[in-house]
């Protein structure tokens, strides 16, 4: 029990010396507000593509030219058509009279200076023309329901609404089956983002000790095994107050959100409910981050330059991506085989028992996923320590050597 106990708090000192060198320094504070830094870019980048794009789109319109008599017909039938669709952007309807030749008139449309013809609809109602630019097909099937709709109220006697319903919302007792899903799938795309996001911190931090030799001076005083714990649940930790400072952030931000687009979220929600939801997404990110972490941690141990860690970085990203597909496959169809496979399968499963929660209701199976996923992370950890000692700290008889050359004997 004390060999125990001192092991324990060996790996503590480990994580609590890792926590304070990585927070309490400069560096943190940048890699704290780089994602205000990505969006800001991507905020000013999009605002600039969406100046332009609405720069044109402001100026299309389309025009009918029509007789006096049915121009307030078709701006009534206009505005009707778009209640039904708000949500669809649609060029501005423009109703001329004839002058003279109208297939003369609709043709010069397309080179006025003061606004920009998407389609232009002529001749009678009953069998219109309509002349469109090659990407308006939309706003040509437009103009020929307008010429539709407003035949039909004329032939009913007038534009005015005939009907008058009356529409109540439903708030349903739980998230629909769609819902559910979509539930599902942020949460397993909230674990991956996270998980590669701040588990690559771990490569850099064993790769810096490596080579000032910190960590073999460490080996010699403690069981290396308790120095990779040490040091992943340091990480963790500058991981957790990552997201409490960003989780506070939003969480204040969405109190100003307008009810309106709150909403539109009324319909998703995990089936599990909302906080026993969170509380296993805490659980299974935290499971997801020492397997990807211990992993990681391994790869910074053994490499010891810059390109050595980003040759086998990236094959471990690559292997991460492929872990988010497969539970994405799996929580899409979550009574298949796939999310059976991608639940067991220890890389995907916190992914893949995320949004498992978000799809069914069952609570038991998760205590099973949380003890399989602990003992796969004290497996990495093991493996990653024993391929250290053999490898580098050459304690043993090295089964490969990764980067290392190959000594030739010198001269007698």
């Amino acid at each position: 029990m004390s060999k125990f106990r001192r092991a324990a708090r060996q790996t503590l000192t480990i994580a609590r010396r890792d926590f304070t060198a990585t927070v309490f320094t400069p560096t943190f504070l940048l890699f704290l507000l780089a994602p205000l830094i990505m969006l800001s870019f991507g905020l000013i980048g999009g605002l600039g593509a969406n100046s332009v794009s609405n720069s044109g789109e402001a100026k299309q319109r389309m025009v009918v030219i029509a007789p006096a008599g049915q121009i307030p017909a078709l701006t009534e039938i206009d505005k009707q058509m778009r209640l039904l669709f708000p949500a669809t952007a649609r060029p501005l309807l423009r109703v001329e009279m004839p002058q003279g030749d109208a297939a003369r008139q609709a043709r010069a449309m397309f080179d006025r200076k003061d606004f920009e013809a998407a389609a232009v609809m002529f001749g009678p109602l009953e069998k219109p023309r309509i002349l469109r630019g090659t990407n308006s097909w939309r706003e040509a099937a437009y103009l020929g329901q307008l010429a539709e709709q407003t035949l039909r109220a004329e032939k009913a006697g007038g534009t005015a609404r005939l009907s008058a319903p009356d529409i109540e919302v439903i708030t349903r007792a739980e998230a629909s089956s769609s819902g559910k899903g979509q539930a599902a799938y942020f949460a397993v795309f909230g674990i991956f983002f996270l998980t590669l996001l701040l588990a690559g911190q771990a490569v850099g931090t064993m790769a810096e000790e490596r080579s000032n030799k910190v960590i073999e001076v460490l080996a010699a005083a403690i069981p290396l095994e308790s120095v990779f714990l040490g040091k992943l649940i340091g990480m963790f930790g500058v991981a957790v107050l990552f997201l409490a400072f960003w989780g506070t952030l939003i969480g204040n931000g969405a109190k100003l959100m307008p009810m309106e687009m709150l909403r539109g979220f009324a319909d998703i929600g995990p089936a599990v409910g909302g906080p026993m939801f969170v509380l296993l997404f805490v659980g299974y990110f935290t499971m997801s981050y020492m397997l990807l972490g211990a992993v990681f941690l391994s790869v910074g141990a053994l490499a010891s330059t810059q390109r050595e860690i980003q040759m086998l970085s990236l094959p471990i990203t690559i292997l991460q991506v492929g872990m988010f597909a497969f539970a994405s496959f799996g929580a899409a169809s979550p009574d298949g085989f796939w999310a059976l496979a991608s639940e067991i399968f220890p890389f995907s499963s916190p992914m893949a028992m995320a949004g498992r929660a978000a799809n069914s209701p069952e609570l038991w199976p998760h205590a099973l996923a949380l003890g399989w996923q602990l003992l796969w992370v004290g497996i990495t950890v093991t493996i990653g320590a024993r391929v250290f000692r053999r490898g580098v700290l050459k304690s043993g008889n090295a089964p490969f050597k990764p980067f290392g050359r190959k000594k030739t004997a010198g001269p007698a």
